[in-house]
């Protein structure tokens, strides 16, 4: 049963002109997320400035179409994203990474965040792939999200990568085929 609680969110792919105009909100998304903990690459404090232009080099790759970028929606503004890369070495075009998977901590709950990776696991089957690949934190939520939505973890690497804090915790590397359009 639907929860009649949950806001109705909107998402949306964007192009390259519609990144750039949106850079702003995703930025905050990204502040919000990483200030949350979510281990994005980014460490704290992160500023909006930072992350809004970090937002504005994607647009290169999101023109080339090396890059998809979805934004989730509701009457309050950005509250999610998920993005794929497409593989363009000749011998890995059969692959897509999914990338920066975030979910506003006010939208959190909801299944926002399945939603998502549903919409990037779906373009990535209409676009050819045969196979997604991603990382994340272990043990974190978005660990969770993951394994429940049928991922499979082909293993970990003890201080990959450092959490907002900087503090140095394994990530676990997952792959899938991608659900079909």
């Amino acid at each position: 049963m639907k929860d009649a609680s949950a806001p109705v969110h909107t998402i949306a792919p964007l192009s390259a002109e519609a990144l750039l105009d949106t850079a702003d909100d995703l930025a905050a998304l990204l502040v919000d997320s990483v200030e949350g903990g979510a281990s994005l690459g980014f460490v704290a404090p992160f500023a909006h400035p930072a992350a809004a232009a970090w937002w504005r080099t994607r647009a290169r790759a999101v023109a080339s179409g090396e890059l998809c970028v979805w934004a989730a929606r509701d009457t309050a503004g950005v509250t999610g994203t998920v993005s794929l890369a497409h593989e363009t070495k000749p011998n890995g075009r059969h692959r897509a990474e999914v990338l920066k998977l975030m979910v506003h901590r006010r939208a959190r709950g909801h299944g926002l965040g399945r939603t998502l990776l549903t919409v990037a696991e779906h373009a990535a089957a209409a676009a050819g792939a045969a196979l997604l690949l991603l990382d994340t934190e272990t043990g974190s939520p978005a660990e969770h999200l993951y394994r429940t939505a049928g991922w499979t973890p082909y293993g970990t690497v003890p201080a990959h990568a450092a959490n907002p804090a900087g503090v140095l915790r394994p990530t676990t590397f997952y792959f899938k085929a991608p659900a079909s359009a």
